[in-house]
């Protein structure tokens, strides 16, 4: 093993947004370390005999590197968020690779990392949290690698048709057009993982399949990734029916927001009574974000801790 480790960061303004201002951002992975790094022109190395400190050090370099170059807004909280979920977490198991992706996908919370590997311990694990929190996204992502890697068959898409206080009337078209409103945020969370081309193939091959819930009854689903979005507009009925399609080798990833139901008044979500009465099954793995695991805009995170604040008084 050599006694240092050096990694080339070509970008000038990727580097100097890494290190931070007067080196802040350095002496914070210094910190989590226990190693000395030094930046030596466009370089920075660690000499440290231990492999593991080596491989720790390329690894939080790499991500904040592939955090500055998605756009981080700023690279003090990028890097403290992935120092301390670093700290936490299997490095095996926080980051999900797609075969053939346009990037690797991280946790940027601790709540994140421990979903991914609950995904990876369950066939079947629920996701509850606001919009923005990763539930959809990630279980998105861990689903592409799994088919891409020839670890399932296909993906199953579904999301209740309820529309969120609006009636759009009547859609033209099949009903693969009919559906495809409903399940854009879906086909949007792919292609920011895959090129848009290799969405389509995989859509016109029927690996990604969009299934309609209310047309999913009778259907028994092998060796596939099952993904229910929306899930707190199921009704009770719906939940049972949709949790019961799945078949051997397969794994079901529930996601919702149980802030925004839209259901009508009399109908009870069938991802509370699902939550309810499944949270005893050690079997099934269960999630719950919070509005800090928020990774969309700073501002989402706000708005959505100001109404966390206001259902909390009420």
């Amino acid at each position: 093993m050599d006694s240092s480790c050096t990694i080339i960061v070509p970008d000038a303004d990727v580097l100097t947004k890494l290190c931070g201002t007067n080196d802040s951002n350095l002496k914070l992975i210094e910190e989590s370390l226990g190693a000395t790094i030094y930046a030596r022109g466009n370089e920075l190395c660690v000499e440290e005999e231990n492999p593991d400190i080596q491989r720790r050090f390329k690894f939080i370099v790499d991500r904040i590197i592939d955090e500055i170059e998605d756009g981080a807004a700023d690279s003090a909280d990028a890097v403290a968020s992935i120092l301390n979920t670093n700290a936490r977490a299997d490095q095996n198991s926080i980051n999900i690779v797609v075969p053939g992706g346009l990037r690797r996908v991280y946790p940027k919370t601790q709540n994140q990392a421990d979903y991914i590997a609950l995904m990876r311990k369950h066939d079947m694990v629920f996701c509850v949290g606001p919009a923005g929190s990763g539930k959809t996204f990630l279980a998105i992502a861990e689903a592409l690698r799994l088919v891409l890697s020839k670890q399932a068959r296909g993906i199953v898409l579904t999301r209740p048709v309820v529309e969120a206080g609006e009636n759009l009337g009547y859609l033209p078209g099949d009903l693969e057009q009919k559906t495809a409103p409903y399940l854009r945020p879906l086909y949007d969370a792919m292609e920011m993982i895959l090129p848009r081309d290799t969405v389509a193939r995989l859509l016109e091959s029927r690996i990604i399949e969009t299934a309609p819930l209310a047309y999913m009854r009778g259907r028994t689903f092998c060796d596939k990734i099952l993904i229910l979005d929306e899930a707190q507009n199921t009704s009770q009925e719906q939940m049972k029916m949709f949790l019961t399609r799945m078949g051997s080798g397969s794994k079901v990833f529930i996601t919702g927001d149980l802030t925004q139901v839209d259901l009508p008044n009399k109908v009870q979500s069938g991802l509370t009574q699902a939550l309810a009465l499944l949270s005893r099954v050690p079997e099934i793995g269960m999630m719950r974000m919070t509005g800090q695991d928020v990774s969309r805009n700073p501002l989402v995170k706000k708005i959505v801790k100001a109404y966390e604040n206001d259902t909390n008084k009420n």
